[in-house]
């Protein structure tokens, strides 16, 4: 079966089976989408203090509008050529694009790590009010 994406007023609905694109064509959807320019940043900490450093230095700054910490998670991963196995705090900052530059340069700076993960992931779409609390969060001094 063949699956389409429904678009409405600019963000996914769904995906529908092809035979129900006539539903989608009657709700007046089209196939543009619009992105927000509010990021997830992903990275590890080594200890609950490291995290916690991080992450006050990055709201503090208003280079996010705010970084939760998931404790003891478990990482396996490669490295220097032997398979590692350690505790790690997960730390997701909401950001926007604009700032995510400054954002890698002070995970960079204050992590502990020689090669710290920082991964970016666009926000596509979320609950309008809590975006523009993220945008109104953040500053990069523009």
């Amino acid at each position: 079966m063949i699956c389409v994406r429904i678009f409405h007023r600019k963000r996914q609905l769904k995906v529908l089976p092809s035979h129900s694109w006539w539903l989608a064509n009657r709700m007046g959807a089209d196939s543009r989408f619009d992105m927000t320019d509010k990021r997830i940043v992903l990275t590890t900490a080594a200890s609950e203090e490291e995290a916690g450093k991080i992450a006050h230095h990055l709201v503090e700054l208003r280079l996010a509008a705010c970084v939760n910490i998931v404790p003891q998670i478990t990482s396996i991963y490669r490295w220097q050529e032997k398979v590692e196995e350690v505790r790690e705090w997960l730390l997701v900052v909401k950001t926007t694009a604009a700032a995510f530059g400054l954002v890698r340069h002070a995970i960079a700076e204050l992590h502990s790590y020689d090669l710290p993960e920082c991964i970016c992931l666009a926000i596509e779409d979320g609950s309008p009010t809590y975006l523009e609390w993220l945008a109104e969060s953040v500053s990069t001094g523009e």
